[in-house]
């Protein structure tokens, strides 16, 4: 049965049927050519895969990140940013990384932060005399943070699928996510340094004090949601519905750019990107549970701690698929997919499973922002209106940069693990 499902899904992805309508079909047709269960499985399996009360915080955090970019918390972040690193020759293109940074921290999707900050920043650095492919680049590289700085809803699919706990790898994102975020900042400081790029980037800039009034409101966002979590006011699932609130509240009556005519709108893109997600999740939980039934996460493991004798080795294999495997399959059904097979493994060689989830995480994201299939990218091309092949050859470098990070993170553990054996 596997073998089908395997072939299945192979030719479906050639044909170009989506990832979650592929999943459901193959595992249909391993069920009713290749076994004896019933079919009655395929409802009920999707069903259980979704029937989790810690996914009831995607679709809020979904909801409370696009209020955001309708409210006017993304151009007063990037108003703030520029005040921050401005000052500096090839500070615009710096503020990308900055905002993405605290955008991460109160939307949790790399998606929506491509579009609230894109939309802003790569016309500026346009305007600026950056190569329109370059601040593309940026955009879409910079955009990986929201994956990892917390709230983190690929994050929550590993937690939910692995049985981690979704508090301790909140807070296990922030280092990886800093480190990342500290390296873009580093490279792009000294690219437009070497290039020449970025000399205008003074102009039009906020002091510091003006910016920061008109962004403290949304910078305590985060510190409401995080500090909500951690101080044991919410559990995560409803620090989503409090950043909801929050979210309604800052671009209603404090910033008053959010009308009651907007809410249909956003309402309706939130359902659709909801929709989307869960049909993922709910396709991913019926393929698990058929791998699972038919024994291959065992098979695998015995072939894997036969094969790499060491942590080490292990990591570095696991690293590799996931980076190819991250290419062309989406982050979210892919960590629904393999979590539940390699985290078990990962602790048979003594590796923490928040330690790993960072490692699932940062590796799959780094396929957000990578041909084929990269959604950043198409969402960062969407916006410079470029194609896909303008942006490789400036795309190569951050590629390299985050790789370099991925690294760090696999065999570093107290950058993911410091802050919670500190807090735990």
């Amino acid at each position: 049965m596997n073998a089908a499902i395997g072939l299945s899904l192979i030719i479906l992805f050639a044909l170009g049927v989506p990832i979650a309508v592929s999943i459901v079909l193959a595992s249909i047709i391993g069920i009713e050519f290749f076994s004896r269960l019933p079919l009655l499985l395929v409802p009920q399996q999707m069903f259980v895969g979704i029937d989790h009360f810690p996914l009831m915080a995607i679709p809020f955090f979904i909801l409370a990140g696009n209020l955001m970019a309708a409210g006017g918390i993304s151009r007063r972040l990037v108003d703030l940013a520029k005040s921050i690193v401005g000052g500096l020759q090839g500070g615009l293109a710096m503020t990308c990384v900055l905002t993405c940074m605290m955008f991460a921290a109160v939307s949790g999707s790399s998606v929506a932060t491509t579009f609230a900050i894109g939309s802003i920043l790569i016309p500026a650095m346009v305007k600026h005399d950056y190569p329109r492919p370059l601040a593309a680049s940026i955009q879409a590289s910079s955009a990986e943070l929201g994956v990892l700085i917390p709230p983190s809803i690929p994050l929550i699919l590993y937690g939910v699928s692995t049985d981690t706990s979704i508090g301790k790898l909140f807070i296990a994102g922030i280092g990886p996510g800093l480190l990342i975020g500290g390296a873009l900042l580093l490279f792009l400081y000294l690219f437009c340094k070497v290039r020449g790029y970025g000399l205008k980037d003074r102009e039009d800039r906020e002091a510091f004090p003006t910016a920061f009034k008109r962004a403290w409101a949304a910078m305590l966002m985060p510190v409401v949601v995080i500090g909500g979590i951690y101080g044991g006011v919410f559990t995560p699932t409803e620090a989503s519905a409090v950043a909801v609130v929050y979210a309604l509240v800052v671009g209603g009556l404090v910033y008053r750019e959010l009308s009651w005519a907007e809410l249909v709108p956003i309402l309706k893109e939130s359902v659709i990107s909801t929709a989307a997600v869960m049909l993922i999740i709910s396709a991913a939980a019926l393929f698990s549970f058929l791998i699972s039934r038919s024994g291959l996460p065992t098979q695998v493991a015995g072939w894997v701690t036969q094969v790499f004798e060491s942590p080490w080795t292990f990591l570095l294999a696991v690293n590799v698929m996931l980076l190819v495997i991250g290419m062309f399959i989406e982050t979210s059904a892919a960590i629904l997919v393999l979590a539940p097979i390699f985290t078990p493994i990962a602790m048979q060689y003594g590796i923490d499973p928040v330690h790993f989830g960072l490692i699932v995480v940062v590796n799959l994201a780094l396929g957000m922002f990578t041909p084929p299939l990269g959604v950043n990218l198409f969402a960062a091309c969407a916006v410079a209106k470029l194609s896909i092949d303008q942006l490789l050859p400036w795309l190569v470098r951050f590629v390299l940069v985050v790789l370099a990070c991925l690294l760090a993170i696999t065999y570093m553990p107290w950058i993911s693990l410091g802050l919670v054996d500190l807090l735990y």
